[in-house]
């Protein structure tokens, strides 16, 4: 029976607030969206750099006819210098932290580059001007200076390079952006919180006689706070399942639906599953949040 009031309670109030808790419901939803999409754009971005630092490569490019580095003075590389870095590579000071060793050349970078940019653009260069290069595939990426270090600086090796530095870039950028919406998120989170507890305190000044008379017949102050407390979570709720539903309908719609089809250098994406999890997470905080905003709201009103 004493259940069953409570509830009558919280309801009551909710219809007499109804401008209010819809304005809480609204904050609440936008708020705990940019939550559910900070939360998977930074799983998608942790995706992307496991999948992409462990495909990373470091290439080892000799030296051309056309290369102008210090250590080409002598003109195109020999076969004996491409020799000692296959050797060196070889070698046991590197060959464990080395996976894969691939020698491309000259001709094999010419077909590629007329792969990329067609045969019109690239016959603006030879095949005589191409790289040699050694794409050295690491057991441990980070390991990648080593590389670098090793042959920097080598007669017949123009440059070296780690192609992880082209990716912090991008992964700066979005991480950037993730943080940004983690921004907006805890703004509109502070407004939802605000307005619930503004909420709180005038549906109890609303009932200010009935909360008088609750505490004349001896009501405890659990029974009494129960109801508001109800109104604010009921509120949240609603706005997190609104939320929940964006995000899936997001995930569903925006990225499995669109991205995944046009942006293809995107191998990795994250999944159904992942915005799923999301889920509980996003309940979890709105819920948090409303119970506390009111707890703390009713308790001090009921002080005054």
């Amino acid at each position: 029976m004493r259940v069953g009031l409570i509830l009558m309670e919280a309801l009551g109030g909710l219809r007499r607030n109804i401008s209010m808790v819809i304005s809480v419901v609204l904050v609440t939803f936008i708020s705990l969206t940019f939550v559910g999409a900070a939360i998977l754009m930074q799983g998608q971005i942790s995706t992307m750099r496991d999948y992409w630092t462990e495909r990373a490569q470091v290439a080892v490019y000799m030296c051309s006819s056309v290369s102008e580095a210090e250590t080409c003075l002598d003109g195109a590389a020999t076969e004996e210098q491409i020799a000692q870095v296959n050797d060196e590579l070889a070698g046991p000071a590197l060959n464990t932290l080395i996976s894969e060793v691939r020698f491309e050349t000259k001709e094999e970078a010419y077909a590629n580059l007329i792969e990329q940019i067609g045969s019109e653009q690239a016959s603006v260069l030879t095949e005589d001007q191409m790289f040699e290069t050694f794409w050295v595939t690491l057991k441990d990426p980070t390991q990648s200076q080593v590389i670098v270090e090793a042959f920097s600086g080598v007669s017949g090796v123009e440059e070296v390079l780690d192609q992880r530095q082209y990716l912090d870039p991008l992964f700066s950028a979005l991480t950037v952006a993730t943080y940004i919406a983690v921004g907006i998120a805890v703004l509109m989170l502070i407004a939802a919180v605000l307005l619930i507890a503004t909420t709180i305190r005038l549906s109890a000044y609303a009932r200010r006689k009935e909360i008088g008379i609750m505490r004349l017949v001896g009501a405890s102050n659990r029974f009494i706070q129960t109801p508001f407390v109800l109104e604010g979570v009921f509120a949240a709720f609603l706005g997190s399942a609104l939320a929940s539903g964006a995000v899936i309908a997001g995930m569903h719609f925006g990225v499995e639906g669109y991205l995944k089809g046009r942006v293809p250098f995107i191998t990795t994406w994250v999944t159904m599953q992942d915005a799923f999890l999301v889920v509980p997470v996003l309940i979890a905080i709105g819920v948090i949040l409303a119970a506390l905003s009111a707890g703390f709201a009713i308790r001090r009103w009921l002080r005054t």
